[in-house]
């Protein structure tokens, strides 16, 4: 991948990320009527799924800033407390997240979907601390590029939700599919990133 495709790949992320995460900000506002029934189905809406959205619309605002190759190295207690915030913002997204797959009212599909996200965004996110801590920033890079996809995921769910029904699919089933798709495919080419498959081929060396 080129340099120019990488910024265009890290453009496109943040400017979703930030739109989403200011987007979602909006339920945690006083006074702010949720008029989706979707939302005020879920078992657990109060407080566990504002508890979700405060930890994880921090996390979206803050995690395309983590990839910044000029703030990590030219300032680097800058990097290290937006990282900080970020992880924090997810382990309480998780948390949130986790109590609230269980009161979905789209059933145990969903719950199964959403429960895992929560569960495996909350361990690279504690494994991305640990590495760091450790000093392991090989191992740092790659537990945050993981936990980003999975941060992702919020953005891919709003993208794939309105193409169901152009689908034929209902709301309920789309969104049982959508508790998979939000996250597994991102994390899927995250680890793909991460092991290399998206490197330019390098050119033989010219004797």
């Amino acid at each position: 991948m080129t340099a120019r495709m990488n910024w265009w790949v890290w453009g496109t992320a943040a400017f979703l990320s930030i739109g989403v995460a200011v987007f979602s900000y909006r339920y945690l506002m006083p006074g702010t009527p949720i008029a989706s029934p979707q939302i005020l189905g879920n078992l657990f809406a109060r407080p566990w799924l504002f508890v979700h959205v405060a930890g994880a619309a921090t996390a979206l605002l803050l995690g395309p800033l983590n990839f910044l190759t000029g703030v990590r190295r030219r300032l680097p207690w800058l990097h290290r407390w937006i990282g900080r915030t970020y992880v924090v913002g997810c382990l309480v997204g998780a948390v949130g997240g986790l109590v609230s797959a269980f009161g979905t009212f789209a059933g145990p599909i969903a719950t199964a979907g959403f429960g895992s996200l929560a569960v495996i965004w909350f361990i690279a996110n504690v494994q991305g601390w640990r590495t760091a801590m450790a000093r392991d920033f090989t191992g740092h890079r790659a537990w945050m590029i993981r936990s980003f996809a999975m941060t992702f995921g919020a953005v891919t769910l709003r993208l794939y939700l309105p193409l169901f029904p152009l689908l034929g699919v209902s709301f309920v089933d789309g969104y049982r599919a959508v508790s998979f798709l939000a996250w597994v495919p991102n994390l899927i080419l995250a680890e793909l990133y991460i092991r290399g498959a998206f490197r330019a081929p390098q050119r033989p060396a010219v004797a």
